[in-house]
């Protein structure tokens, strides 16, 4: 007789390691308006992006102790809630205006892949990974947000029902942020919408909110890595969005999409999605593995990560349109 216990290699569970970054800094993410506003608005946008990436890279340099710091740019195309012209339009266009600015895109990105990749159902991985913090004193009387569609960082004001006889009406009280420093600033995000014939549509800080966790290389389903880079090796870009991979690698020589950090330089009407992104965040139970993976790796770089994965993001978000 013996203990020894024997399994097959294939039922070890594994996750995929991604190569990393130091700073993943992204160039915009901008919506159809933007794009048909022509050339001239695109020419403005990353003349007001180039002062703000640079001093990114010099506060990136700076936090690795004289060693080269490892920077990767990407810019994120919404072709999601709006299809409009086509990659081989647009695409060239968006490039040459970086060019002039002085800027190079290394990656690209669609974000209707931040929803659907391939036979991957991305967005719905992750909103199976949302662990609601109840608010103190609650009593689960809340219908959880899988159900509702609904992420609150706090809790709501009570519903105020009409008095029945003999009763006094319910009295109104405000809502209130759980982590609050003194006062609250609650927010409450809209995660989907269904139409009555079933179809989900994601919302944009939620697709915005699976955007970060691809660019700090945490996403995984079923252990795999979740919309890896594609090298574009074409002359040009495809008439249709369906036809261009959901990421792709516009550089061969780039560092690594994914980073310990991410920085985006924005306008600041993105202020209220990247608020709503942190709030999804903290509440999204990250894979473990995945999360030690950068652990070892940051710590073997000698590379301070904060615990919070919401802590990880920085922005930029400069004034205009």
């Amino acid at each position: 007789m013996t203990d020894e216990v024997f399994r097959e290699t294939t039922a070890e569970p594994r996750t995929q390691a991604v190569p990393l970054s130091h700073l993943s800094l992204e160039l915009g993410h901008l919506y159809m308006e933007d794009f048909e506003a022509g050339p001239e608005h695109l020419r403005e946008h990353f003349a007001r992006v180039r002062p703000w990436a640079e001093a990114a890279r010099a506060a990136a340099a700076a936090a690795t102790g004289g060693r080269r710091p490892r920077i990767s740019t990407c810019f994120l195309i919404d072709d999601y809630f709006t299809r409009f012209a086509g990659p081989a339009e647009v695409v060239p266009m968006l490039l040459a205006e970086a060019d002039r600015a002085g800027l190079a895109v290394d990656y690209l990105a669609r974000e209707s892949g931040c929803a659907v990749a391939g036979k991957v159902q991305v967005a719905e991985a992750v909103a199976g990974r949302l662990v609601e913090e109840p608010p103190p004193g609650s009593y689960g009387l809340r219908p959880p947000a899988t159900q509702t569609g609904w992420l609150a960082n706090g809790a709501r004001s009570p519903a105020v029902r009409a008095p029945q006889a003999m009763k006094r009406a319910t009295v109104w009280q405000p809502p209130k942020e759980t982590a609050a420093r003194r006062h609250s600033v609650f927010l409450d995000v809209e995660l989907w919408s269904d139409a009555p014939d079933g179809q989900r549509t994601w919302s944009c800080p939620f697709l915005a909110a699976v955007w970060q966790l691809v660019r700090l290389g945490l996403l995984r389903t079923e252990g795999e890595a979740v919309l890896e880079p594609q090298p574009h090796t074409a002359s040009g870009f495809p008439e249709a969005w369906d036809e261009l991979p959901p990421l792709i690698r516009l550089d061969p020589r780039a560092d690594p999409f994914a980073a310990y950090r991410t920085c985006s330089v924005m306008p600041n009407r993105f202020q209220p999605v990247e608020h709503a992104v942190r709030v999804i965040l903290d509440q999204t139970e990250v894979d473990p593995e995945a999360l030690r993976q950068v652990a070892r790796r940051s710590a073997g770089e000698k590379v301070a990560v904060p615990d919070s994965v919401a802590d990880r993001l920085s922005y930029v978000f400069y004034t205009g349109p």
